[in-house]
Formats: structure tokens, sequence, C-alpha cells
């Protein structure tokens, strides 16, 4: 596929440099020829020196033929107004994603109905849940982390409870898997769980918190 990464500071170097590896073409777009400069020495997609609001550098990144472009420069401004004048003015493009750096920045950027990535909050949802419970890893984070797909383990304590019964009183949570010696299953409420098994869970921080605090309630008990 084609894609384009317009900035090349730490995330679009590293961005840019993983697509490559993944066997994509890929054109990184800076202002700054130093900043190009950052590209890993093995990158061997192409570069484009130029303000990325003007149409001819757009054009000489062949934004008519990308499948996506990622916008992530260390302005939130600037890639809210990249983003959607891409968006705007050349809708072959498939995919626009921004990156969101400032917190207090996210609700302009999602005023623009952009699809963004805030990795200052993700990073900060995730290092909050590895300092609480690191017993509950979570495999996928959907949008900022509002909503993330945990695995945890079945202790003693809980062998021979149902589903439902652990999940019971938890908001914001709903089972999506259950594995047992490797095999994965479509649980039922009144699916009795073993000691060992993986449960899958989707969940708010909210509610995997109200999880965790009626686990520790079982192992007092």
């Amino acid at each position: 596929m084609n894609f384009i990464v317009v900035g090349c500071g730490r995330v679009g170097e590293q961005l840019s440099f993983g697509l490559f590896t993944n066997g994509h073409q890929v054109v990184v777009v800076d202002s700054d020829q130093k900043a190009l400069n950052r590209l890993h020495p093995d990158f061997r997609g192409r570069t484009v020196e130029g303000e990325v609001l003007s149409s001819d550098t757009l054009s000489r990144a062949g934004i008519d033929k990308a499948d996506g472009v990622a916008v992530v420069t260390n302005s939130d401004t600037m890639n809210a107004v990249i983003g959607h004048t891409i968006r705007v003015h050349y809708p072959n493009v498939k995919q626009v994603i921004v990156r969101n750096y400032d917190p207090a920045m996210r609700e302009m950027l999602e005023a623009f109905g952009l699809q963004i990535v805030s990795s200052t909050a993700w990073g900060a949802q995730r290092v909050q849940e590895l300092l609480i419970d690191p017993s509950f890893r979570a495999v996928f984070s959907a949008g900022n982390g509002e909503v993330e797909v945990y695995e945890m383990y079945i202790s003693p304590k809980w062998d021979g409870m149902i589903v439902s019964s652990l999940l019971d009183g938890c908001n914001n949570i709903i089972c999506a898997a259950l594995t047992r010696a490797g095999r994965a299953e479509l649980p039922k409420a009144d699916a009795k769980l073993k000691s060992g098994d993986v449960l899958t869970v989707s969940a708010t921080f909210e509610g995997v918190k109200a999880l965790r605090v009626k686990l520790q309630e079982g192992q007092e008990a």
C-alpha cells in the first residue's frame, strides 16, 4: 500500500520505518530537511521537503495515489488543519490519521471529525493500569484507551464460579472469550470457570477497576 507520513519527528521516523519494513511504499514529508535526516539509514522510501499545505508538496508526495496519510507533526493545530484539508480536498485517501499530543487539544481535533491517536492519553492510561495491577494484561486498545481488551487469569479462589457471578455488579464490562487448555470459546453466562482459565474481557477503565475490586474482595474472603 502507499502511505504518506507528514512530520519526521520521533513518531514520524518510527512510523515511517515501521511501514517500510512491513513492505509498504512510504513517502515522508517535512518542511525541514534536517528533520528528514533523522530517518533510519535503511529506510528506502521517498522524502519530500516542503510546506505540506502546499498543493505542490502534496502532489510531489503522490497524494493522488495514497491509500492513507498519517499527520504526526508536533503541533496539534497544524495536524488538525492538514488532516482536515486532506480529507476535504483529496477524497481518494481512504485513511487520514492525526496525532494528538496535548490532551487539552483533543476536543478541537475531534470537532474536525478526524481519526486521532493520542500518545499522551494512551500512554498515561497504560502506565496507570500497570501500576495498579499488572496481572490484568491489556491486549488491545480501542480509540485512545477508552475501551480496552484485557486478559486475566482465573485463580483457584474462583474455580467453579460461573461467568455471570464474576461479572455481576461490574458495569462497562463484557466477556469476550474464555480460553481453556489453549482452546478459546465464546462463553455463555452460566459457563463455569476453572483455575488456570484465561478470561478475555472488554471494558472501560472504570469497568476493569470494579472487577479488580471484586477479585480482591474474593481473595480476602
